[in-house]
């Protein structure tokens, strides 16, 4: 079955939605997966996985989807290096727990690699022409590290390199002590949302729902200063807080200098939020599981625990409680047949369309 093609005109004034088939079809859920996920650069672990020489951390690239098989080691010259976690010889898995070893041996047919992933030794291998040769060794993944973050992508867009995406971000909050952040595991947790991965994004991408669907959020933020900047492959919504409390200490010189700023809320095509508090990040990765069903994984890093329980950074577990609840209603009524094609808010949902055109362009082929 062909995807139809999707048009979302440029002119937000002139544009409508995507239609529901967009959030329903099998066959578009599955191109987007290839063009979209398979391409992009995900969160990968957090720095302190891999802290100390001989440290090994698998993980899976894209769970629930297109399931990638990948390794993090800190080698012991304290270099780090993202890996494919299959063997070379037959396929298996070559890490299968986190831990410090000094070399990683398959436990399939005893291949050893180095935590550099080279090829180290093989046995009944003797005579075998041409071995070993660069093929043996585990193929090396593009990683980088930012503030706490590991981001990997195992075939990213040449078009769109990790430094390009995060500029945007890197320039608006590199004042912040992003290093010193550390994971908290008591304030993360995972969502499971009866709702295309789709429509949770592009929920976030708004802040037009605030006064209907979150009301304490709303009462500590400005929605009439709320706004949104666009980006190539991100967007930022800044959140303007109504009074003095839970607001940054913005260095003079900075852009927003002089305003009060509760939060920066960045999203990284094609699914991945950077929520920017005074206390920390907090994380959020949205996980295709199926057409219908998105794993949303919430991740905290504090650098400043007096300040966790104020501002626009309080409570975030029911704001993803209350959005979760909508956008599932709005997977419900997109598969109506009486549903055809909303328009925009020229003013409120810059963002969503933004996204909205990303998506457009990934299932005609045309990019993302």
């Amino acid at each position: 079955m062909i995807t139809p093609r999707l048009d979302i005109a440029a002119d937000i004034r002139q544009a409508h939605a995507p239609p529901g088939w967009v959030y329903n079809d099998p066959g578009a859920y599955r191109v987007l997966l290839e063009r979209a996920f398979r391409l992009s650069w995900q969160i990968a672990a957090d720095v302190s996985d891999v802290r100390i020489p001989g440290a090994v951390h698998p993980f899976t690239l894209h769970e629930g989807s297109l399931a990638e098989p990948l390794l993090l080691t800190r080698d012991h010259g304290d270099t780090l290096h993202c890996l494919s976690n299959v063997c070379t010889h037959r396929g298996t898995l070559v890490c299968e727990h986190p831990g410090n070893e000094r070399a990683l041996r398959c436990r399939y047919h005893g291949r050893r690699f180095g935590l550099d992933g080279a090829f180290q030794h093989m046995p009944e291998f003797e005579g075998v022409a041409g071995f070993p040769s660069p093929a043996d060794n585990l193929p090396r993944v593009p990683f980088s590290v930012w503030g706490p973050l590991v981001f990997a992508s195992a075939s990213p867009a040449p078009h769109a390199p990790l430094e390009r995406l995060l500029e945007p971000a890197t320039r608006r909050v590199g004042f912040l002590p992003l290093a010193a952040a550390r994971f908290d595991a008591g304030r993360s947790r995972d969502y499971l949302v009866q709702a295309n991965w789709a429509l949770y994004c592009e929920n976030y991408l708004e802040g037009f729902h605030i006064p209907f669907v979150h009301a304490d959020l709303n009462a500590a933020l400005d929605y009439s200063a709320y706004r949104t900047e666009l980006f190539e492959w991100c967007n930022l919504q800044v959140g303007v807080a109504r009074s003095d409390e839970g607001c940054f200490e913005l260095p003079a010189g900075h852009v927003d200098h002089g305003q009060r700023i509760a939060g920066y809320y960045f999203w990284l095509w094609p699914n991945t939020m950077l929520n920017f508090y005074p206390w920390g990040i907090s994380v959020n990765i949205v996980r295709p599981l199926a057409v219908e069903r998105t794993k949303v994984s919430f991740r905290s890093y504090v650098w400043d625990t007096g300040r966790l329980d104020g501002g626009a950074g309080a409570a975030l577990d029911r704001v993803e409680r209350e959005d979760e609840a909508v956008v599932e209603a709005v997977q419900r009524g997109v598969r109506s047949r009486l549903y055809g094609r909303g328009r925009y808010s020229p003013t409120r949902e810059q963002g969503t369309h933004h996204f909205h055109r990303l998506l457009a362009a990934c299932l005609n082929g045309e990019g993302g």
